[in-house]
């Protein structure tokens, strides 16, 4: 995309070469103009640093002082009015103010008394020249201070042109800052109502359909005459699943609800599940799902919350998927505490070996499929640092490996 000339003007005006090129350049005439109108020495040296200390008046703002007081003093050393004592000494103004070295009424002040001292220089020079000049307070005096006027007024209008882009830039940047601070409430408040959309939902869910799968399944056990014990089993553990489901729910619409940063009572949550709790899951798995077995290696070491909560979500997205696409095949859940602080997880069924995102025929590090659970579960690993695979195991059905490192070895 194309820029305008007024914005390639701006950014080569803030680049950090500009002061030194256009310093160099101002150097550059002036030395130019002396070999074409030789000065006094006095004159020569004022020139001369007046227009190189231009280079640098941006990384170092209080050298303008020394450019407007070099030019005045060039000046007032000789009756010749140089291009470039002019051209530097309006830029050594404008950068005074522009960067509020001091405040504009005292520059301006400052500028002022150097102006009338080299008058008066002036003045002097006119008298030992046989020049008339009128003695102070005749007829006629006031106009030998006609020089120091207009150096004032020159003075003072780019010491307030510089000023005026400062407070403009200050202006725009608080206006910056302003519609940033408004954005982001903005999307703060968005935010905070599509959170309590979502609690919304999520209440009628609990309050109707999970609860309702809860309170059918327990009455089964005592309504439906001729119940087996396996059978009536079964109900129960659908009810404390859907009991449990409740719970978890209820702590998520709890989190929703809780306004960001609050950490009142309302913040406090119950306490997310662990890897302690993976004996749990399992008999829940095979109960209803089939034959399963827990084996951990390595010595239990407690992780942090978001590795234990990754590794348990991840484990149970593993086994509902294997009750979901191999129902009875026997599922095996390994947890390895090994060394180097990497926890290793792996859930395998003895399966067909067909599941969300599986290819048939590649190892377990096939990572190809579009299985939203299969997705939960890499982001989950990514999310802690570590990654996972999935696919089809070496001995035939589906592996879920994941590695979580916690921690610097």
């Amino acid at each position: 995309m194309s820029t305008s000339p007024q914005q390639r003007l701006r950014d080569w005006i803030a680049a950090p070469a500009y002061p030194w090129i256009t310093g160099g350049a101002v150097t550059v005439g002036a030395v130019v103009e002396l070999i074409a109108v030789p000065g006094g020495v006095t004159t020569t040296v004022g020139v001369l640093v007046s227009a190189a200390s231009l280079m640098w008046r941006r990384s170092f703002p209080p050298v303008a002082m020394l450019t407007v007081a070099a030019g005045l003093i060039a000046f007032a050393g000789d009756v010749n009015l140089y291009v470039s004592i002019m051209v530097s000494g309006l830029t050594g103004c404008y950068s005074l103010g522009r960067n509020r070295v001091l405040h504009p009424a005292l520059t301006v002040a400052g500028g002022a008394l150097g102006a009338v001292c080299v008058n008066l220089v002036h003045i002097n020079t006119w008298s030992r020249m046989d020049l008339p000049v009128p003695a102070l307070w005749e007829k006629g005096s006031l106009s030998l201070f006609a020089e120091s006027f207009l150096l004032t007024v020159v003075v003072f209008g780019a010491v307030m042109m510089g000023d005026a882009v400062r407070s403009r830039e200050e202006t725009r940047t608080e206006r910056s800052l302003a519609q940033a601070k408004l954005i982001a409430m903005e999307r703060q408040q968005a935010a905070e109502a599509e959170r309590a959309a979502i609690a919304r939902e999520l209440h009628d869910i609990v309050s109707h359909s999970v609860s309702m799968i809860a309170v059918q399944a327990e009455s089964a056990t005592y309504t439906t005459p001729g119940l087996t014990p396996e059978a009536r089993d079964g109900f129960q553990q659908i009810a404390g699943t859907a009991r449990s489901s409740m719970a978890e729910l209820r702590r998520l619409l709890g989190v929703l609800r809780t306004p960001p940063g609050d950490t009142g009572p309302a913040a406090l949550t119950a306490p997310q599940p662990t890897l302690d709790h993976l004996a749990e899951l399992v008999e829940q798995h095979r109960a209803v799902g089939g034959p399963a077995e827990l084996r951990i290696t390595g010595e239990r070491v407690a992780l942090p919350a978001a590795w234990e909560l990754s590794a348990y979500r991840i484990a149970q997205e593993a086994l509902t998927n294997a009750r979901k696409h191999a129902p009875g095949a026997r599922t095996v859940v390994e947890v390895d505490y090994g060394a180097g602080r990497l926890l290793t997880l792996r859930v395998r069924d003895d399966g067909p070996g067909t599941g969300p995102g599986s290819d048939p025929g590649s190892g377990p590090d096939s990572v190809a499929g579009t299985g939203h659970g299969l997705t939960g579960m890499r982001e989950r690993a990514a999310l802690v640092g570590g990654r996972l695979t999935a696919g089809a195991g070496p001995d035939g059905g589906f592996l879920v490996e994941a590695e979580l490192p916690w921690g610097s070895g």
